[in-house]
């Protein structure tokens, strides 16, 4: 073939296309990444409006250890970024109770079995196992190698961890709260409480429904080489589209993807530049995205339906975007918070909160003396899909308004003094992420032996491929990265 080919295309720079496109390139490729936004990072970007850098989303970032794969990214092409390891990482806040979440997991245990009326055995039991299952699964992502497709050295060190998966079994298709039940924890509410604030930003849905081995991993995320990215998330992803291009590929910002279609030999991508022609096209959208790109109703590739389907029962996000002054005698430290206002109530809807507050050495994300705050909660994209405008607009108004009382009540010296605010809707989430409908999290892992259906890349037709965190394994920004790892590791094998 000419060399105008490519030998794949990548739509959108979200972690999952950064991933596979930087994979591709350390493997030889010959790649293309194309992102219709004029920054990188999908939901996990950082973004400009008033002066002011925003995250897109409030949230942590795991993966930062040196032997996992951004700290390894970071050092093996010498990425221009910074890490802050702060301590504690995250405090949950009720009306009733505060729960520092620092970086030594011990400590966390013995401040819950410490609270009044704690079940202490339970408790210990309860984590023992959790070590256990978690210890088993975090190395399928700190090592993507582990991870489809396997060679014959991968199966054999599978064999030789077999033990490590015993403890799974059990749990496997059943929700973390029978686990609780089992454990006599159910009507523990501090710890209810932490777990259902945890999985609803990590496995999307509270913890009586999650899927147990989902979220005993889940519930190790803070200790998994979780940091704060100085400066925002997005400098780690334009310093990834930097090692791409200092190793060959071609990054196209602002070139959006209007149309993908076979050829003989592969796929033509029209984008707003002009057409690249590529041996293999890798999506980094949703599903809904994927049949935009390929003019396909629904029906014609049922994997792909029912892929969208499972993403439409979860969520979307409202958002508070504001500026503050920080308290008197503030540490000058990042900080993140969940706010949980209702312990009985669901944890959506303005009633659990999760506020990501910029650190003074965030250059570039206010002015001195201030701090940007993004602020997020999930709505159901189910519940939006059936209202009108003017149905949504209300909603909206009256869930902005809880949003600001729930902060004014749990985070009281943060709120203070805001000099700025601007809010956000699934629509204003679409526009600053280009996420179909503004969902947001991927599929819930609600319990049911489905989540392990497929546990590889996904191949939607010959030579196009899904990433991202609608597709294993999940829905964190490490594993959407680990996942575009392995779908290189899929085209390696066959291009």
């Amino acid at each position: 073939m000419a060399d105008t080919w490519y030998d794949a295309v990548v739509v959108g720079a979200g972690f999952g296309g950064l991933g596979t496109a930087l994979e591709l390139c350390r493997r030889g490729a010959r790649v293309a990444l194309c992102e219709g936004l004029n920054y990188p990072g999908g939901c996990a970007s950082t973004f400009r409006r008033g002066g002011y850098g925003f995250e897109s989303g409030a949230t942590l970032f795991s993966g930062f250890g040196e032997h996992q794969l951004f700290g390894r990214w970071i050092r093996d092409h010498a990425l221009d970024v910074t890490v802050d390891w702060l301590d504690p990482l995250v405090e949950l806040r009720t009306p009733g109770m505060r729960l520092p979440v620092h970086r030594d997991r011990d400590r966390l245990i013995a401040e819950l079995r410490a609270l009044p009326g704690a079940p202490v055995q339970g408790i210990r039991r309860f984590f023992e196992l959790q070590a256990q299952v978690a210890g088993a699964l975090w190395p399928l992502f700190d090592d993507p190698d582990l991870l489809p497709p396997l060679s014959l050295k991968t199966l054999m060190r599978h064999a030789g961890r077999a033990w490590s998966y015993a403890p799974l079994t059990r749990w496997l298709g059943r929700p973390l709260g029978a686990v609780l039940a089992n454990h006599g924890l159910e009507g523990f509410t501090p710890l209810r409480t932490y777990l259902d604030a945890l999985c609803q930003i990590t496995v999307q849905c509270a913890a009586a429904e999650a899927e147990a081995p989902f979220a005993f991993a889940a519930m190790d995320y803070y200790w998994r080489g979780t940091g704060h990215v100085r400066g925002g998330i997005g400098r780690l992803a334009t310093a990834l589209t930097k090692a791409i291009t200092d190793r060959g590929g071609d990054v196209l910002l602002a070139n959006r993807v209007r149309a993908v279609t076979p050829v003989d030999g592969g796929w033509r991508v029209t984008a707003r530049r002009g057409e690249l022609l590529a041996r293999h096209v890798v999506a980094n959208v949703l599903p809904h995205g994927l049949r935009t790109l390929l003019d396909a109703p629904v029906g014609r590739m049922p994997r792909v339906d029912a892929l969208a389907e499972r993403v439409d029962g979860g969520w979307g996000a409202a958002m508070l975007y504001l500026v503050v002054r920080p308290p008197e005698g503030d540490s000058g430290a990042a900080h993140h918070f969940e706010l949980v206002r209702d312990e009985g109530a669901p944890f959506i809807e303005g009633n659990h909160l999760f506020a990501s507050i910029s650190g003074a050495a965030d250059e570039g994300r206010a002015r001195p003396g201030q701090r940007t705050v993004t602020v997020s909660t999930h709505v159901p994209l189910k519940k939006l899909a059936s209202m009108t405008p003017e149905e949504q607009a209300k909603y909206f108004a009256g869930l902005h308004a809880r949003m600001r009382e729930n902060l004014d009540a749990l985070l009281p010296e943060w709120m203070a003094n805001v000099v700025h605010a601007m809010t956000g809707s699934p629509r204003t989430f679409q526009r600053f992420t280009l996420r179909e409908a503004g969902a947001v999290g991927g599929v819930p892992r609600r319990a049911g032996l489905d989540n392990y259906r497929i546990l590889g890349p996904f191949q939607a037709q010959r030579g196009l491929w899904l990433v991202g965190d609608s597709v294993f394994p999940g829905q964190s920004t490490l594993a959407t990265a680990v996942g575009g790892v392995r779908t290189a590791a899929s085209i390696a094998a066959v291009r």
